[in-house]
This record gives C-alpha cells, sequence and structure tokens, in this order.
C-alpha cells in the first residue's frame, strides 16, 4: 500500500506548481467553494493511479490545487465512501496521499442529518469530537512511516482550530453549533428509532463519511479539522432525501467557504 500511495503522491507532484500546505475534503453539495480556490491544476480522479472514482451525485470527482485565503491548498470536490463498495483503506487513500505531498492541515466538510432536536436545516456545526461506527481503517498492518500502532484520539479535531473558527465567527457574526459526529455506513438514510439512538449515545449529528477520514488523519498526524452543513433534521421524516441534502448544502456553501477561507488565511 506504502509503494502505491508514494507512487500516486509522485504522478502528482510532476503535475503541479508547488506541494500544498492544506487538504480540503468537500461533501455533498459542497463543492461550491471550489469555485473559490484560484486554481492553478486540476486533476480528473479518473487520471490519477490508485485513485477510487467517486460515484454519488453531488460528488464531482476532481483535486484541484491552488490558492486559497493565500494559502496553498489541494481539494477534494467529492470523497469517497464505505457504502459505495470501498474499503475503508480505499476511502482514506487520498488522506495519505496528502501527507506524503506535504499536508499539514485537514480541513473536512459533510452534509447530515441533526439529530440534536436544537438544530434546524442549514446550521453550521464545528465538530468537536466523533463516534465511529464504520470499519476503521487502520485495521491491517500498520504503516509506521505514517504513525503508531495506537493512534491517541484525544484531541481527533485540533482544539486550536476550533477556537480559531470560534474567533473568525464572532467576528463575521455568523452562528455555529458545535457537537459530536456520528459515523455510520449507510447508504439508507436514518430510521426514527435509529436517529433516537444516536441520540442517546451522545451524537450531534449523523452521516455517513468523515470519520475514516479524521482517523487517519489523526495517524499522519495532521491538524484536523472538521465541520457540518445540517442538510436535514429527525423531524424531516419521508421529506428527507438526498436531492434535499444537496440543496442545504449548496445553499450553505457560501457561509462555509468564507469561514474556511479566513481560518487558511490565519493559519
Amino acid at each position: 500500500m506504502y509503494e502505491q500511495i508514494t507512487n500516486t503522491a509522485c504522478f502528482i507532484r510532476n503535475k503541479i506548481v508547488a506541494e500544498p500546505e492544506s487538504g480540503i475534503i468537500l461533501g455533498t453539495g459542497l463543492g461550491g467553494l471550489a469555485r473559490r480556490i484560484e486554481a492553478e491544476v486540476c486533476l480528473e480522479y479518473g487520471e490519477i493511479p490508485g485513485f477510487p472514482l467517486s460515484t454519488v451525485e453531488g460528488h464531482q470527482g476532481r483535486l484541484i490545487f491552488g490558492r486559497l485565503g493565500d494559502k496553498r491548498v489541494m481539494a477534494m470536490q467529492g470523497r469517497f465512501h464505505y457504502y459505495e463498495g470501498y474499503t475503508p483503506q480505499q476511502v482514506t487513500f487520498p488522506v495519505q496521499v496528502m501527507k506524503e505531498l506535504g499536508v499539514k492541515y485537514l480541513f473536512v466538510s459533510n452534509a447530515s442529518g441533526g439529530v440534536n432536536p436544537e438544530f434546524l436545516r442549514g446550521d453550521l456545526m464545528v465538530i468537536t469530537d466523533h463516534i465511529n461506527l464504520i470499519p476503521n481503517p487502520l485495521i491491517g498492518p500498520n504503516m509506521s512511516r505514517f504513525g503508531e500502532r495506537f493512534p491517541n484520539m484525544a484531541h481527533p479535531y485540533d482544539p486550536e482550530l476550533i477556537l480559531l473558527a470560534d474567533k473568525i465567527s464572532e467576528e463575521m457574526r455568523m452562528k455555529l453549533r458545535y457537537g459530536c459526529y456520528v459515523g455510520v455506513t449507510g447508504p439508507s438514510l436514518e430510521t426514527p428509532k435509529e436517529y433516537g439512538y444516536y441520540r442517546i449515545i451522545g451524537g450531534d449529528t449523523v452521516g455517513m463519511s468523515t470519520t475514516p477520514e479524521v482517523i487517519v488523519g489523526n495517524h499522519c498526524g495532521l491538524r484536523v479539522f472538521g465541520i457540518s452543513v445540517i442538510t436535514n433534521v429527525a423531524t424531516d421524516g419521508p421529506e428527507s432525501t438526498h436531492e434535499l441534502v444537496q440543496q442545504e448544502g449548496a445553499l450553505a456553501s457560501t457561509r462555509l467557504t468564507g469561514l474556511l477561507e479566513e481560518m487558511l488565511r490565519r493559519i
């Protein structure tokens, strides 16, 4: 696996102008943030050796290299999911490639369902912790070049980056929520009892991504910031659809873009 990572990183390195400092993973409906990047190079996933292909509507499937917030970034416009049939290792492969390319910060966004009764559609929630119910991507031989066998997950989301987001949101008069994200396999949306269960175990939002990438990001020593767009809530019932998720994600994209752009400018 390590050889595949280095081969992919070498291919990308030969295509880009300079190595990125930050990596960004854009969730469902959030691809609009990519339009704010001063793009220098765009690579379709299909042309990158070893890269999976995104099969989900709302995930365009390309890597964008350029500048955002005066910092060099690489952005995944579309991610991979366990429910697409990929292994957890394939899902998180791009994060290891980011590390190999010199990335130090990982910004992860997603569309999620609100299980906290105080949350509303369109809210932005800074992820302060998570509960992973997806098979752990670190199962198998440990790649010691990236990290230790048993990475410490006491602070999976960087406390200093969370404080920075809080400060910027106050300056921008932007309301942020804070809470715990529950990562599940999907692809079926949650039943009412499942929503109740995720709330009982400590969740504020639930989604089908993010936790594997964050685990590997921590294993690689990256500083991680995660944010969820609340695109549907438990009380939506039959109204909750993938199309609704995309629409709400697109509406929140402007606020999310402003926050991330300013965070990048200040790190």
